[in-house]
């Protein structure tokens, strides 16, 4: 699990994201056991309060149910992950039409550099820009 400590981007919230992109890319299934608190604190070294407060927005978003006894597992139901992928898509398309905008764009144009950029990475000719 990626955390960033330098960001202002709160702990917890950063490790409700990694678990997010890992429901939606399929790395974790709907009803994989997910580790425990203080496992993931110590793996990540952060304050285990920290960890719990991820995992108690994560079963209030309703990515995760925790079972007495057994352990903090991805919710069964299949329809969170399409809702979380929407989410994720939407919020990415937000801050990309925000910049493009910032860069006084049209959106013919910026539409015409994302589907070729779109192939060429599809293709395999991805462009280093250093």
């Amino acid at each position: 699990m990626n955390i960033d400590f330098s960001t202002s981007i709160p702990i917890y919230l950063q490790i409700i994201d990694e678990f997010k992109r890992q429901i939606v890319t399929g790395t974790l299934k709907p009803g994989d056991k997910i580790p425990s608190q203080r496992d993931l604190a110590a793996e990540i070294k952060v304050n285990a309060n920290t960890v719990q407060r991820a995992y108690r927005e994560m079963e209030i978003l309703g990515l995760v149910e925790t079972l007495r006894g057994q352990g903090t597992f991805v919710c069964q139901n299949h329809g969170i992950v399409e809702e979380t992928r929407n989410e994720m898509l939407t919020n990415l398309v937000d801050d990309f039409v925000r910049a493009v905008q910032a860069l006084g764009l049209s959106v013919d144009a910026t539409l015409e550099v994302v589907r070729t950029r779109f192939s060429e990475i599809e293709a395999g000719e991805e462009v280093n820009n250093e």
